[in-house]
């Protein structure tokens, strides 16, 4: 697959997995120390479950467009993507840029999961609202009282 890519010639060597889950991790772990927040979630359906969308695609008129027989042919190597899967998502899960593996054979259940994760996450950044220092309060009351003045001259209209 990799002699078919746009890959350069001197970067196809037997390292080059083992190099580019390095940059992956190094990549994320710049973004973290960045201040940005990585989840990484791997929607994990059955093999049987990819059938039975594939087939909807073909029963559902809204879903026909999705449809490839490309697809169906790359089930043949299931096994093989199944295996680069779990070595990508063991070589570059990390603290500061976990995977989240979801079953995902029913929808609902997978985006119950996903939800959840991001909000596990947002909760771990211990947001809160900046403190409202004696400038601040000052300006409120000021914002306050035009409001009020405002509110009596339209009134008197």
């Amino acid at each position: 697959m990799l002699e078919r890519s746009q890959i350069p010639r001197p970067l196809l060597t037997r390292r080059i997995w083992k190099e580019r889950f390095e940059d992956i991790s190094a990549f994320e772990r710049y973004l973290s120390r960045s201040g940005y927040v990585i989840r990484k979630f791997f929607l994990n359906i059955s093999a049987e479950e990819q059938l039975l969308r594939f087939r909807s695609r073909l029963d559902e008129p809204d879903k026909k467009w999705k449809f490839s027989l490309g697809d169906l042919r790359e089930r043949e190597h299931w096994n093989d993507y199944m295996a680069a899967y779990q070595d990508a998502i063991r070589h570059t899960a990390t603290p500061e840029a976990p995977w989240v593996v979801v079953p995902s054979n029913r929808k609902w259940f997978a985006r119950l999961v996903v939800a959840a994760a991001i909000v596990d996450a947002l909760e771990e950044l211990d947001l809160q609202f900046p403190p409202v220092n004696a400038a601040k309060r000052s300006e409120l009351e000021k914002g306050r009282q035009m409001m009020e003045r405002e509110g009596k001259r339209t009134k008197g209209k």
